[in-house]
């Protein structure tokens, strides 16, 4: 589309500093009575033309139309769920979290933080590819080696994995701290904890 904005002033100006009556005279701005005063003194900001770019597919009765959805490619995961002896599989798209596609198809898998933070919902990784740029939780070492959160893991192929035991995950990464062997685990204090959110 284009706009075009010319200006073509004629006008009287009412202030104290000029007299009453007085057309306002410019090169830039020719008024009916000075004809002379033309185009080609007329400077370029004076001819505006704008294109617009943008451009709105239109639908029904006017209505925008909606872009067409893209396709996101789609996985299948397999989960064995050691701790309930269940075998869980599934199709998770390339742009969602595991966790959280099992829970939209009512699919219960292990899960405490949903933040990468902990090592709740661990699996180790049979076959197949994720991607986990949030696992905190775990570190690049153990990554290395397969463990793998699935509350922050998104599917970058058919992927088979196995649920983990939050302690041992947790051992495999901190344990190497504790010159005494693994810390006892105080669930009262834990529970008195989490009823403190």
């Amino acid at each position: 589309m284009d706009l075009i904005v010319s200006c073509s002033c004629s006008s009287t100006i009412s202030s104290p500093f000029w007299p009453k009556s007085t057309p306002l005279q410019s090169p830039f701005f020719p008024s009916s009575s000075n004809p002379s005063a033309t185009s080609s003194r007329r400077p370029k900001w004076a001819l505006v033309r704008t294109k617009s770019e943008l451009q709105t597919a239109v639908g029904v009765n006017g209505v925008p139309a909606a872009a067409p959805p893209i396709a996101v490619p789609t996985h299948k995961v397999t989960v064995h769920d050691r701790q309930r002896g269940v075998v869980h599989e599934f199709v998770v798209p390339e742009d969602q979290y595991i966790l959280h596609t099992a829970e939209a198809q009512d699919i219960t898998l292990p899960f405490a933080c949903r933040h990468g933070c902990c090592t709740s919902c661990a699996v180790r990784v049979k076959s197949g590819q994720l991607r986990q740029p949030e696992a905190l939780g775990i570190s690049a070492e153990l990554k290395d080696k397969g463990y793998a959160l699935l509350c922050v893991g998104f599917p970058s192929s058919d992927l088979e994995v196995e649920t983990q035991d939050e302690d041992e995950v947790y051992w495999l990464q901190f344990g190497r701290y504790f010159a005494r062997g693994p810390i006892e685990r105080d669930d009262y204090a834990l529970e008195l904890a989490m009823a403190d959110e």
